[in-house]
Formats: C-alpha cells, structure tokens, sequence
C-alpha cells in the first residue's frame, strides 16, 4: 500500500499524486490533515511501519521540514527527492520506504515521474545492506 500524506502547502500535489497512482490501480491510503508537516510526517511513517511493503510518499512545500521528521524515527530510511532517478535509487540502493517532495520544488509532471519510480523500484540488496544496516542502526 502506499501511504500519502501532505500539510496544507502540499495538498494539491498531494491530490494530483493521489489520484496518478489510484488511476495506474495501486492501492492508497491518505492520511492528510490541518496539521503541518510533522504531524503529517508521523502519521505516514506510523503507517508505513505497519507492514514492510508499505511505502510513504509526504508533500509539504520543500520537502526538507517532511525529510527531516521522517529521519528521526529509528528504523525509518527517508529521501527528498525532487528527479526521477533518484526516487527510483533510493529504492534500488538504500531501500528507502518514504520520500518527501516539495511542492514549490517540482511540478506535477515531475512528480508523478518521481512518484513512478519510487513505487517501481525493487531493493537490490547485496552490497548495498551494509549501509542500509547502518542506517537501520542509527536514532
């Protein structure tokens, strides 16, 4: 399931993003409310650990306030990302379960890019657990 989350500078791409993943049949789930960025934050990230194939996707307007909070929770492998190979790389090489974007960084063209990558990217695994075993270590 993706879970997708935005304070009130995200909400419209939240939306966009929202119903882009709905149209190419993935299953999500919103957690948006009033609240800012870390509020919203936590509530992806409460629902993404709730089972391991679960990914979070957080809007708010620079992606920073979202990537910040996420990175605080132990176990939490977060990226701001704002090009499509990147999204698609932490997947593939940090096993990144959440990315935030910044909806006054990128457009809505873009972030659906984004947005396709880091669903479709699949972890490598091999060399690339040790940091993420290090990474999963830290907090």
């Amino acid at each position: 399931m993706i879970i997708i989350g935005a304070d009130p500078a995200g909400e419209q791409l939240k939306e966009e993003l929202k119903n882009y993943l709905i149209e190419k049949a993935y299953a999500v789930k919103d957690v948006s409310s009033e609240s800012d960025f870390v509020d919203t934050t936590l509530a992806v990230v409460a629902e993404v650990t709730q089972n391991e194939t679960n990914l979070g996707i957080v809007i708010d307007a620079f992606g920073v306030g979202s990537f910040m909070t996420a990175t605080k929770i132990k176990g939490m492998i977060a990226a701001e990302v704002s090009d499509e190979r990147s999204a698609y790389m932490t997947r593939e090489h940090n096993n990144a379960r959440l990315i935030t974007l910044g909806s006054e960084i990128v457009g809505v063209g873009v972030a659906k890019n984004i947005v396709e990558g880091f669903v479709t990217g699949k972890y490598a695994g091999g060399r690339h657990q040790i940091r993420v075993d290090m990474l999963n270590k830290m907090c």
